[in-house]
């Protein structure tokens, strides 16, 4: 009896361990991944990402001023925090601190990428959280837009309920007004919840997504005859995660009240495509 009160004690310890280790234990990611940050722990992996400072206005008269400083910057609950707070009088320049991270690694055709988010919630105007990717050539001195730019997710708290996916090169860009993107893409949850929002990119194309890969609400497909100004999407991209306030796009009539206002990402994932 003494005998198989012991091996049920063994055998109860042990089950109790499992269970331990199993709800310590990371959770199992997809096959084919690449690359991921899952934002775990309570540290932005400063490896795998470089911030960037200043309120120079970003090209786009925003106002922000960006820091890496823990009330804009922060992981904690298992999701990066971007956020934005107000500083000074508002209105201006340097008047709202904010973040913007951009990552060490670069990617290019041949991958899936997906990215959990969620929108600031609604307040009123002035808010410009972005998902997008840069052209690698541009830290070796290739200028804008002829580096290439991938706005997987961008989204205009002037615009509630809508984000934007979007394409820029030499040959197709803003400053000009041909750009090439999805336009108004409705999204009803989008300042209540989170959403992944993703693109397949292939040598011929770029297909983007939001929450099921066969969700497809956008595709632009490769020149015929493509060159580094019409087709700069052979080349390396790297992540840009930020949340802009006013500028061009954002809108200069900014809402106060949105402050402090939080963009979170619970993760970003790179796979490979299979051929």
């Amino acid at each position: 009896m003494r005998i198989l009160l012991l091996a049920s004690f063994s055998l109860f310890l042990s089950l109790l361990s499992c269970k331990e280790n199993s709800s310590n234990s990371e959770p199992e990611l997809p096959e084919g991944l690449l690359w991921a940050d899952e934002f775990n722990g309570t540290e932005w992996d400063r490896e795998e990402w470089i911030p960037e400072f200043g309120a120079s206005g970003w090209g786009n008269q925003e106002y922000q001023n960006y820091t890496a400083s823990k009330e804009n910057l922060s992981v904690s609950d298992g999701t990066l925090k971007i956020t934005a707070l107000k500083v000074g009088d508002g209105q201006g320049r340097g008047d709202y601190t904010s973040a913007r991270i951009t990552s060490a690694k670069t990617f290019g055709p041949g991958t899936l990428i997906e990215v959990r988010a969620k929108i600031p919630d609604y307040k009123g105007n002035g808010l410009w959280p972005a998902i997008w990717m840069l052209g690698d050539s541009i830290r070796k001195g290739t200028p804008w837009p002829t580096c290439g730019e991938i706005d997987i997710m961008e989204y205009v708290s002037r615009s509630p309920d809508v984000f934007f996916s979007t394409i820029h090169s030499a040959a197709n860009n803003h400053t000009n007004g041909t750009q090439i993107g999805s336009g108004n893409v409705p999204l009803p949850s989008i300042e209540e919840d989170f959403n992944t929002f993703g693109i397949e990119w292939q040598e011929e194309y770029i297909k983007f997504f939001v929450n099921d890969r066969s969700n497809v609400i956008f595709r632009i497909n490769r020149p015929q005859d493509y060159n580094l100004n019409n087709w700069p999407f052979s080349e390396p991209h790297f992540f840009i995660l930020n949340l802009a306030v006013g500028g061009t796009f954002g809108g200069f009539d900014v809402n106060d009240d949105n402050f402090p206002a939080v963009f979170e990402i619970d993760y970003v994932r790179v796979y490979e495509l299979e051929d």
